[in-house]
């Protein structure tokens, strides 16, 4: 049998998501390669407090800049991104 290898990622921050989660970037280990599975290892790791904002509905996340809808399969090296809603007039 063999271990299971984790997929590391980095997350970044931008705009006022980075206000609300105090910080710019994190490194991630997770054990399932999913957003849903990043999601959980964020709030573990930052509190559900700071990490509140990531789940309002015009946050959009890009990994390896590229936007993703729904669920997006990761892996080892990606960098994923959560977007703070555009604003404007």
């Amino acid at each position: 049998m063999s271990a299971a290898v984790a997929t590391v990622v980095t997350v970044r921050f931008f705009a006022s998501l980075r206000e609300a989660v105090e910080r710019d970037a994190i490194q991630l280990a997770l054990a399932e390669p999913t957003l849903a599975a990043l999601r959980q290892q964020l709030v573990k790791c930052l509190g559900k407090n700071r990490t509140a904002a990531l789940d309002d509905q015009g946050v959009q996340i890009a990994v390896n800049q590229t936007l993703v809808q729904g669920e997006a399969k990761l892996r080892t090296g990606d960098e994923v991104a959560f977007l703070p809603p555009v604003t404007g007039g």
